[in-house]
């Protein structure tokens, strides 16, 4: 004979077995969701202007990760309030992998320091997925400016207080962050001329409007063709396109690093398998000779790493810049 349990269990265990039912029907479409990703176009906004290194890199890399993911992703440039304004986009938008932000790391470690109100927290409010660039910035001069090096420039800075000005794609980006950590360490008074954005600020340098720029690399192509003089660069270490040219830190600015890294981020919530395969596939298109060679020509060096090694960058850059933008005083636009 077979032995059934009590009737009051049977009913237990039929109704633990139905909600049991119930909640993997609930799970499926989510869990179908995750597993069609991408079922259809992804959006990359880009919190600055067209043109600038932002731009750049994220269209350098967007086009062989649409061909990686089968889908067609699409730059949208949103730029104004130091970045603020796409990042806040995107950190608003559904969580769902379809809505991404190419951004220099400066949002995340740079703005909370600038902008005591800021619409979003971004270190809540995204998550990073993949780094994309180690950005330099790069000291040029208006060709017409009489000197010929580093050494000259310093001289004629210290000799001309507040007489020079220098363009920047706005308060608080790295170009204007580099430009500050020169005038603390050399003790020297220029002019600060912010912009909306990279590319508007090198016009003005080219035209002759300001004297000298942290370029972070856009200009190099006019360096090459000799409309601009290249003085010295403000990374740690010297750029691989220019061997000959000195690093802030070898002429006296000890410790000079203005670096930054630009990467992609998601909206808070994204499903972790969705971030790792961003992350698994931008690593792989940054290690292709077409985009390697993109960024290269930025002057910027490709930079593939976890999305934990990333959010670890991000905070060491928070106490670096923290400090000069308190010791400057410098306040978001």
């Amino acid at each position: 004979m077979h032995s059934y349990p009590p009737r009051s269990k049977r009913h237990l265990l039929g109704a633990l077995a139905l909600a049991g039912m119930a909640f993997s029907l609930l799970l499926q479409p989510a869990q179908a969701q995750t597993e069609a990703w991408p079922g259809k176009p992804i959006k990359v906004i880009v919190n600055f202007p067209a043109g600038g290194a932002a731009d750049q890199i994220a269209r350098a890399v967007t086009v062989p990760l649409q061909a990686a993911l089968g889908q067609p992703v699409v730059v949208e440039n949103r730029g104004g309030a130091g970045g603020n304004i796409g990042g806040e986009a995107v950190a608003k938008a559904p969580a769902d992998g379809y809505t991404l932000l190419m951004s220099s790391g400066g949002m995340v470690s740079v703005n909370p320091h600038l902008y005591p109100k800021m619409p979003f927290d971004p270190t809540k409010d995204l998550v990073p997925v993949a780094a994309a660039a180690r950005v330099l910035v790069f000291l040029e001069v208006r060709p017409t400016l009489p000197v010929n090096n580093i050494q000259e420039f310093m001289q004629y800075l210290k000799a001309h207080p507040g007489k020079l000005s220098f363009g920047t794609p706005g308060n608080g980006s790295s170009p204007h962050l580099a430009a500050e950590m020169l005038k603390a360490q050399a003790n020297v008074f220029a002019v600060h001329v912010p912009y909306r954005g990279a590319a508007p600020a090198m016009q003005d340098l080219l035209g002759g409007q300001v004297d000298f720029m942290f370029d972070p690399g856009i200009g190099l192509q006019h360096v090459k063709a000799g409309k601009l003089k290249l003085l010295a660069v403000g990374s740690a270490k010297r750029s691989p396109l220019f061997p000959d040219v000195p690093t802030l830190d070898e002429v006296g600015l000890k410790g000079f690093d203005a670096d930054t890294w630009f990467g992609f981020y998601a909206p808070a919530g994204t499903p972790p398998e969705v971030v790792a395969r961003l992350n698994r596939e931008i690593n792989k298109v940054l290690a292709t000779t077409a985009v390697k060679d993109r960024i290269t020509a930025l002057g910027g060096v490709p930079a593939p790493m976890s999305p934990a090694d990333f959010h670890a960058r991000a905070a060491i850059d928070s106490t670096r810049f923290g400090a000069l933008i308190q010791a400057r005083n410098i306040k978001g636009d």
